[in-house]
């Protein structure tokens, strides 16, 4: 669906894009202009993924239809994920039906099942002292690497001495 696709029916109130395999990308503006829009049903088509910015421009939607879609929860599903659960009174959406089936982990798990948890492995990020430490190691790996060398050196250099006596 590209951009401002739906632009000049600005009064639509329920837009049906399911059963559809080929709808496999939404752009992140192919909603703007539908604030009336109340019911979007997107479901059993080909998405993996759905721009949170696809979704934030619609401020009357009530129900939201996600569900048959070959969803992928990786680390870019979370923005949407918090902004469903931050609707859910006001939006109902299939959350039975919408499950995910990548990664590997949380295959067939339903998409709203996901918790903050599932995202943690998302936010880790390494402070300075992993970094010293990541330093360090790689140094003493170095001068062991060089100490190695050098007494297999010595060693071959001792062998030869050996052969030619």
């Amino acid at each position: 669906v590209p951009a401002d696709m739906f632009r000049e029916a600005s009064a639509l109130l329920r837009l049906d894009l399911s059963h559809n395999p080929g709808l496999r990308r939404v752009h992140p503006q192919a909603f703007r202009g539908l604030a009336q829009l109340r019911e979007l049903d997107l479901s059993y088509g080909g998405l993996a993924a759905l721009s949170l910015d696809a979704l934030e421009g619609l401020p009357g939607l009530v129900g939201l239809r996600l569900g048959g879609n070959p969803w992928l929860c990786g680390c870019a599903m979370e923005p949407l994920l918090k902004w469903l659960r931050g609707r859910i009174q006001r939006c109902s959406a299939d959350s039975q039906q919408a499950e995910c089936w990548a990664p590997p982990e949380v295959a067939g798990a339903p998409l709203l099942s996901l918790t903050e948890e599932s995202f943690q492995a998302c936010h880790l990020t390494l402070t300075l002292d992993d970094y010293l430490f990541i330093a360090f190691v790689g140094f003493v790996v170095s001068i062991a690497s060089v100490a190695t060398n050098f007494l297999l050196g010595i060693t071959a250099n001792c062998c030869h001495r050996w052969s030619k006596a």
